[in-house]
């Protein structure tokens, strides 16, 4: 008998509680984001099997005190990983922690993983592979109060992922928040008495998907090839099949149940794509996937179940077109589906009153981090939706002159502002909060100061907003070419009210800057004249940023954790930093205990602003060198060596004072070789880029060991944009 424990997403913990008992499991505790429970190997591949709601099922190792990453590896060792794969085998390492000491979860991943490949090495001088794509053993480690939890992922992937859905269409649910949809809106009672699924908004189909595995007794997880205990050396094959052979008999049985279950979409691709996964899912002919306006929706059967996620708002349509759907929604629910009952989704409860219909029940759920409403009808019928009450007017403040939107500048507070266009900013206004509240939560328990709150969530509003403690930096993208300047302007300016308002801020902290497409040399001139800087806090540092004068305000926010790697690299090691910037990535070396640090960029005015940095943390004089110069003619003359390097160049190059010019696409080659001639023997080359078709030349790097460490060091504020940057670990091979 083991203590597991299964995951599932905020407020899913009591449904899952639910299904583990009607699994036959004991001792079912919810908890926090999961459930623990006790059960056997078998009952364990019968979760993973099962469960329509779970993410992933953990067993759990070993559990020891982690106050240090030295502690940490050291836990690790005690387990003799040999018991669960092979020195040639694959893994990859998930970390978590919670009011610990170590904070930095990428950071302690690569400590897990180095601890279990070094006693593989030891043992047999040979390791295991990093393969973060459905490694031989997936393993995840949660540190909470310095405790530390060693755990295989029996379930290797999210066990959402069915194995059916190959391609989606924008704003696709996740597969067991549909099922969690289904079990609130009691589809399983409705589907035993034979009652009509049908779904007005299918999309990609997974709600009817979902719907018929649960009414056809399916299992989930049957269709999927892959699960983390396959390739386990304690995995018994025999059991195994035993459940599948099982799953096989009651999903035979159950077909032959099967109700109607209809699917409908006013968009043709929507349909097809739709119509592919129930082929994949092995319904074809049984779901019923047909093109269909909404207003047209209607059933012949007197009884059933609609349920459906429409868009509110958050990515999808304008307001008015969402506001109108909402309507049609309800008056096609009423007009064709009197005495069904029916569940919405809506991240906008504001939105669902659109409907004309009063909720008998209201469920929180998430999809992804934001805060959902299923609404559910238990019959339908007309009646004025009473949902919440309305949220009272806020006071809002216009940022008077813009001074150029190119350039940015403080804005100065004037009279209360009139919105241009109250609807759409008062959808941008919600998603801002929610991004706060988010945001603002994680931020102080991570000790972090400054964050990315905004990057483009809502397509009317394509900026990126930055807090720097007190100060909010405002990067508008330039809209493109359909949409008409006045509009864009005027969205611009609501966008400015609404982000003083919400953030409580003097519209004097805010800084505005656009960002468009730069050539040649204009990418790195100045955008202003100020001189003026702020200090702001990051990890154990104090930086000076400019808001002004600048494209970029001096701290790549997305290399938070990069730096942090960096630090917890660098004791003891001669450190080089090559087109260093700010030289924030130095002061973290130096901060890391690194022997000595050089630091070389072209720019006078970056290694000026570098060495401001370094003196303000108390790192000057000798030991913290700084060079001015073309990084790729010092490479060609410098004859010293360096433990740890970190190689982040520009995307494109042609300053007039540099021979030639760079590509980091065409010349990552000729760089990377250039660089390594100065590492030593055990050394560490960090290469990072921000170009985001960048594609790494692998073939041509024979000699070189490379590891992906994207995924590792992407901040969770930037984790909307994955492709911000690539970073990789590089070092001579053994």
């Amino acid at each position: 008998m083991f203590s597991l424990f299964a995951t599932t997403p905020k407020n899913l913990e009591p449904l899952l509680a639910d299904e583990l008992r009607d699994l036959g499991l004991s001792n079912v505790s919810p908890t926090r984001a999961g459930v623990a429970f006790q059960g056997t190997l078998t009952e364990a591949y019968r979760v993973c099997l099962w469960s329509r709601v779970a993410n992933r099922v953990l067993l759990p190792l070993a559990t020891f005190s982690a106050p240090d990453p030295e502690a940490l590896y050291e836990g690790v060792q005690t387990i003799s990983w040999d018991a669960h794969l092979s020195p040639e085998g694959t893994l990859a390492v998930d970390f978590s922690s919670l009011h610990s000491s170590i904070q930095h979860t990428h950071f302690g991943a690569l400590k897990v993983k180095d601890a279990i490949v070094d006693q593989f090495r030891t043992r047999y001088q040979t390791r295991p592979s990093v393969l973060l794509l459905q490694p031989d053993v997936q393993i995840h480690v949660h540190v909470q109060h310095d405790q530390a939890t060693v755990y295989i992922d029996l379930s290797g992937d999210s066990l959402h992922k069915r194995g059916y859905r190959e391609v989606g269409v924008v704003a696709s649910l996740k597969e067991n928040l549909a099922a969690a949809m289904l079990l609130r809106a009691g589809w399983p009672t409705i589907a035993k008495a034979g009652g009509t699924f049908l779904d007005p908004l299918c999309g990609s189909g997974t709600l009817p998907i979902e719907a018929a595995l649960i009414a056809a007794d399916r299992a989930p997880g049957l269709l999927r090839s892959y699960f983390g205990f396959l390739r386990w050396h304690q995995h018994d094959a025999t059991v195994w099949k035993t459940l599948l052979e099982e799953a096989q008999e009651r999903y035979q049985m159950g077909l032959t149940k099967l109700p109607a279950i209809l699917g409908y979409d006013a968009d043709p691709k929507a349909v097809k794509i739709a119509l592919q996964n129930v082929k994949q899912a092995g319904f074809a002919g049984k779901i019923h996937i047909l093109h269909c306006s909404l207003s047209q929706c209607q059933c012949d059967a007197v009884s059933g179940l609609v349920v459906t996620n429409p868009p509110y708002g958050e990515r999808l349509g304008n307001v008015e077109e969402i506001k109108h759907l909402y309507g049609l929604l309800g008056d096609t629910l009423k007009s064709h589906f009197q005495g069904w009952q029916a569940a919405i989704l809506t991240g906008n409860i504001e939105l669902g009153k659109q409907l004309g219909l009063r909720a008998n029940k209201i469920y929180s759920l998430y999809n992804g981090a934001l805060e959902c409403k299923l609404l559910r009808f238990d019959s339908l019928h007309e009646s004025k939706a009473q949902l919440c009450p309305s949220p009272g007017k806020a006071t809002l403040w216009t940022p008077g002159e813009r001074g150029g939107e190119e350039r940015g500048g403080e804005r100065k507070e004037s009279s209360k502002a009139t919105l241009q266009n109250p609807e759409s900013a008062q959808m941008f206004a919600n998603r801002l909060k929610k991004n706060w509240k988010e945001m603002t939560k994680w931020a102080r328990r991570e000790n972090i100061h400054c964050f990315r709150l905004y990057d483009a969530d809502l397509p009317e509003y394509a900026m990126a907003i930055d807090v720097y403690e007190k100060w909010v930096h405002v990067q508008e993208y330039a809209p493109p070419k359909t949409v008409a300047e006045e509009k864009a302007k005027s969205r611009l300016q609501d966008a400015l009210v609404v982000i003083a308002e919400v953030l409580q801020v003097s519209p004097s902290q805010v800084f505005l800057k656009v960002r468009k497409p730069q050539k040649g040399t204009k990418q790195y001139e100045k955008q202003n004249m100020t001189g003026q800087f702020y200090e702001i806090h990051e990890g154990p540092a104090t930086f000076f940023v400019n808001f002004r004068d600048y494209l970029d305000t001096g701290l790549f926010l997305d290399h938070r954790l990069t730096r942090q790697l960096i630090q917890s690299l660098a004791s003891g090691r001669r450190f080089l930093n090559l087109f260093g910037y700010t030289g924030t990535a130095t002061a973290y070396a130096a901060y890391g205990g690194a022997k000595r640090t050089t630091t070389v960029d072209l720019s006078n005015t970056y290694l000026a602003w570098a060495q401001r940095n370094l003196a303000r943390n108390g790192f000057a004089g000798a030991a913290h060198e700084l060079i001015q110069a073309d990084c790729l003619s010092w490479l060609e003359q410098e004859r010293r060596q360096y433990d740890l390097i970190f190689l982040d160049p520009p995307t494109f190059s042609n300053s007039k004072r540099m021979e030639g010019t760079l590509d980091i696409q065409r010349d990552q080659v000729s760089l990377i070789r250039a660089t390594v001639a100065r590492l030593a023997p055990h050394g560490i080359l960090l290469f990072s880029t921000n170009y985001q078709r960048f594609k790494m030349e692998v073939e041509a790097l024979p000699d070189l060991s490379l590891e992906d460490l994207t995924s590792l060091t992407l901040p969770k504020d930037f984790a909307r944009s994955p492709k911000i940057h690539q970073c990789w670990k590089m070092g001579w091979k053994r």
